[in-house]
């Protein structure tokens, strides 16, 4: 079994490090303050095991001490090899309750064997962020779905690869589709995803917006919201897609849509977020111009085919921190941030999400798991949506932690909204 990473790194500096960027995180999830102070006093969590697989920085780590104050006991490691701030899990894995084996650039060997760390302590709840540790679980430790409660899953590659599971048969216990509630797709996805890619990009390349041609592949949730914000930023944007109705969307929005071989040849940034494999191949290289910068804010770093590009490519080089360059024999360089993998967390910059809006998202999944606590027995196998008056609960915490007041429904309202009988 791995050693939690605060015995593999002891340095003190880290441990500081991490736990100054956690109370920076903290001070500003009013959702999570609100829930932990209840968590404290109703212990709902005493008992269970949660086991995690999320990228493991300050947001999360607040979240998983959460969940640990509500008295379970927390197993975490990270969900990508280059998402894990080695200062923040040092500092989680010395929080009561918690245990990290979260560490940063790791190969495949040691990623699964720090998933399987955390399956050792046979969790009882799993809180996973693309679906690794339920499908370790399936396929390696079965034994252990009988004492599961249930799950949740945090984002949009996760959902699918658990609905697929489920329509195949193969998915053994309940599983909270997180990411599909409005709290998450309409803030983390739109916002979150927007700025936080955006800014990654724009850290690691050192290069403004304002200008450049930036390619978005797919106009799901996510890449509404790298196009919305590029384009706030003075980019033009051109959006490839293949489903009709979203390619429509992006159109009527303003933004040039066209398939990807002929936006290979105009565009300058190229991002995608389709969390689909094969976005971004061999003939698209060819149609690009000299400086290109390739990034991926899918899950996983399937969507640009680095095979086929380095194949094509005479030379490779680090350029800059996070980029790799790859020069085709033709002196064209194409430039590649965080080695595909999901570039606002992967960069040697990066931050992830901003933290108001990470901490809506692990509100939802801090009362998801709370409600697979309380009423786990009630969900049958399978994909779950989160119940509706749980993530309004989420965000009326927000709005009273923002200071904001709302109207509420008359009785009369309420009575008409519910009639069928109330006509013209």
């Amino acid at each position: 079994m791995t050693a939690p990473i605060s015995q593999q790194l002891s340095d003190a500096d880290l441990l500081e490090d991490g736990q100054r960027k956690m109370e920076w995180a903290r001070q500003h999830m009013p959702i999570l303050e609100s829930l932990r102070e209840d968590f404290e006093r109703s212990q709902p969590f005493a008992g269970e095991v949660i086991g995690m697989a999320m990228h493991v920085e300050a947001k999360t780590a607040i979240l998983a001490e959460t969940l640990a104050a509500g008295g379970a006991e927390v197993a975490i490691t990270g969900c990508n090899p280059l998402s894990t701030h080695d200062d923040v899990s040092v500092a989680l894995d010395a929080v009561e309750g918690v245990t990290s084996y979260a560490k940063r650039g790791v190969d495949g060997d040691e990623y699964y064997e720090a998933m399987e760390a955390v399956i050792g302590h046979e969790p009882t709840i799993t809180v996973d962020d693309g679906g690794d540790l339920v499908f370790a679980i399936h396929e390696e430790y079965p034994e252990l779905i009988e004492t599961i409660v249930g799950g949740c899953e945090e984002t949009t590659t996760g959902v699918h690869r658990l609905r697929a599971m489920a329509d195949d048969g193969e998915l053994d216990y309940p599983m909270f589709a997180v990411n599909d509630t409005p709290m998450k797709r309409l803030f983390d996805n739109v916002h979150g995803t927007g700025e936080s890619s955006l800014a990654s990009i724009a850290m690691t390349t050192n290069l403004a917006w304002a200008g450049k041609t930036v390619v978005v592949a797919g106009f799901g949730y996510c890449g509404k919201g790298v196009a919305r914000k590029a384009d706030g930023q003075n980019a033009n944007v051109i959006v490839t897609e293949v489903e009709p109705r979203r390619a429509l969307e992006a159109h009527m929005e303003g933004y040039d849509v066209k398939p990807m071989h002929e936006a290979a040849a105009e565009g300058d940034v190229f991002i995608t977020t389709t969390g689909n494999r094969d976005v971004i191949v061999a003939d698209h290289f060819d149609q690009m111009d000299d400086g290109v910068v390739l990034a991926n804010a899918g899950h996983f770093d399937v969507e640009i085919d680095l095979d086929a590009l380095g194949e094509k490519a005479v030379d490779s080089y680090e350029a800059r921190d996070g980029m790799q360059a790859y020069e085709m024999d033709d002196g064209r360089r194409i430039h590649v941030l965080a080695e595909g993998r999901l570039v606002n967390l992967a960069t040697p910059v990066s931050l992830g999400h901003p933290v108001e809006v990470m901490d809506q998202s692990f509100g939802v999944q801090a009362v998801s798991v709370r409600e697979l606590v309380e009423h786990g027995e009630e969900y049958d196998a399978g994909v779950h949506d989160v119940p509706d008056e749980l993530d309004e609960e989420v965000a009326k915490i927000k709005l009273e932690a923002e200071g904001v007041d709302i109207d509420a429904l008359s009785d009369e309202q309420e009575e008409y909204m519910n009639s069928w009988q109330h006509g013209t």
